[in-house]
This record gives C-alpha cells, structure tokens and sequence, in this order.
C-alpha cells in the first residue's frame, strides 16, 4: 500500500506565466518514475499536495485532465512561501506531488446530463480539467449541452488564453467569457460579473442540467440566487471546498466543518448538502 506521506518524485517539464502580474504560473510535470503515473489515477476535481523539500508542500487542485497524458499539471497562485519557492523553481528541477486526494466531480451522474460550468478568477484549474475531459472525442458524446462561463477582473488576468479561445470557436460547446471591466478596445467577448454573465447566458435549469461552481466566495455568493432564479435545485449544484484542504488525508483537522473532513469528504459537495452543514464555507 503506498504510504499516504510519500510523493511521488517529479520533474517539472515545462512552466507556462498565466497572467500579466506573473503571480500565476502552469506547472506540467513527469513523473520520475513511469509506474508511478499510473498509480496516480485522478479525475477531474480531485486535487494533490505539491511537495518542496525543505520548504513544505501546498494543496492544489489538478488542472490537467486524465484524458491528457504523460504529464500532470498545476496552476499554482504565488501567495506563501512554498508557491513563492516553486515560482523560482526552473523547468528540469525535481519536486514531489502526494495524491490524488479527495472526491472529484460526480462524472457517472452528469453523463446524459446538459453541464454548466461557471468559474471565476484562479480557481477555474479543475474547471479546466472538467471541460478538457468531456471535449476529450471519446467523452464528448456522454454529455449533452456544455455551457463555460468564466470571468476574470481583467484580460490580462484570464487563466488559459488560447484554451478559451480555442473553445470560443468551437460548436459543441458554448463558451462565455467575461471580464469585470476593461479599456481594450480589441476586447470582443462580455463585459460584466460573472453573476450577471450567468443569468444572461446560462440555460434555465430542468432534471438533466447540473450547474459546477468554483470561484471566490463573493462571486459564489452573488452566483446562488442567479442560479435559484434559473430554476437550479440545490442537489444540481455542485461545489469545491478546496480551498480548505490543508495535509490531504483527514490527520490534521484543520479542514472539518462540523463533523465532515473536506479532504475526505470533499472537496466536492451539492449545495444540498452543503446548507445542512455548519456555515463555515
């Protein structure tokens, strides 16, 4: 049995900047190891410790899909002393991942299902682990509508660029991004928070259309009632609580509300369950 503590020796193949402060960089990293690829079995939700030796290790949600191969990937925000280290850290340079940890989107449920995916800011990583899986060909045709709607306070600050507009252009798929506000003239898509971009553009709900949320909080709760006024049952809205996740594996405790661990029990949650739990979220 691999022992929950030890990561997996990787190394980081390629780092891609993000957003025009540079605090936000895409890791893809090789596994040292080709076995231990294949132990690491995720899906989309689902996120893993990055492991620094010397330095520590911070949990983030996995950004690549499980239909990608040969790498796993991370979008990691520069805010602490390990995400500052490993923003120093150069392409070659070996590192370590603990995981897959926690409970991913429920993916049996949504098949047959209309999708809607609405995220904001850097929390859209295994949002974007979600929409690379079902466009996967082989996955495509499990799901019936796709609706992406994802905002950022500005372009520059828009998390995967020619992914979006890839997307934008594609016809399985509607795509609707949003920036809070901006004086580029060349800027062709909304103009609007993420919450007023849903109700404008989200399908009203019915018994197959399930809503996954990820964003900051105040964009979580401004997008609640929109999602009540469109008819959305709170069992068809799921939820992460990722950004709770602290040692991964239930030891630490610093991620309970009430009596459920987010990284065992979690990270994914219905809205449904979560309004019976204390409102610690």
């Amino acid at each position: 049995m691999q022992n929950p503590y030890l990561p997996y020796p990787v190394r980081i193949d390629e780092i891609r900047t993000e957003t025009e402060d540079k605090n936000l960089k895409t890791f893809r990293f090789v596994f040292l190891n080709p076995d231990d690829e294949k132990k690491f079995a995720y899906q989309s939700g689902q996120f893993a410790e990055l492991s620094v030796t010397g330095k520590g290790e911070i949990p983030i949600g996995i950004a690549s899909a499980p239909t990608e191969k040969g790498f796993v990937a991370f979008t990691v925000n520069r805010v602490g002393l390990v995400s500052s280290y490993l923003h120093s850290m150069k392409a070659g340079d070996i590192m370590g991942i603990r995981g897959p940890m926690g409970h991913p989107y429920p993916w049996e449920l949504l098949k047959g299902k209309n999708v809607v995916i609405i995220g904001g800011g850097f929390a859209f990583t295994t949002l974007r682990s979600s929409i690379v899986y079902m466009l996967n060909p082989e996955n495509r045709p499990k799901f019936k509508e796709i609706h992406v709607i994802y905002g950022a306070r500005t372009p520059g600050m828009l998390l995967y660029k020619d992914e979006l507009a890839a997307w934008e252009k594609r016809d399985d798929i509607h795509t609707h991004i949003t920036v809070d506000g901006t004086n580029d003239p060349n800027w062709k898509y909304n103009v609007g928070f993420v919450p007023t971009i849903t109700e404008k553009k989200a399908p009203n709900a019915d018994a197959d259309t399930y809503a996954i949320i990820c964003g900051p909080p105040i964009m979580i709760k401004f997008t609640q009632p929109v999602l009540d006024k469109l008819g959305y049952g709170h069992d068809h809205i799921i939820m992460s609580l990722e950004n709770r996740m602290k040692c991964g594996i239930g030891m630490c405790g610093r991620c309970n509300v009430g009596k459920d661990f987010v990284c065992k029990d979690g990270p994914v949650f219905t809205l449904a369950q979560l309004k019976t739990m204390p409102q610690e979220y």
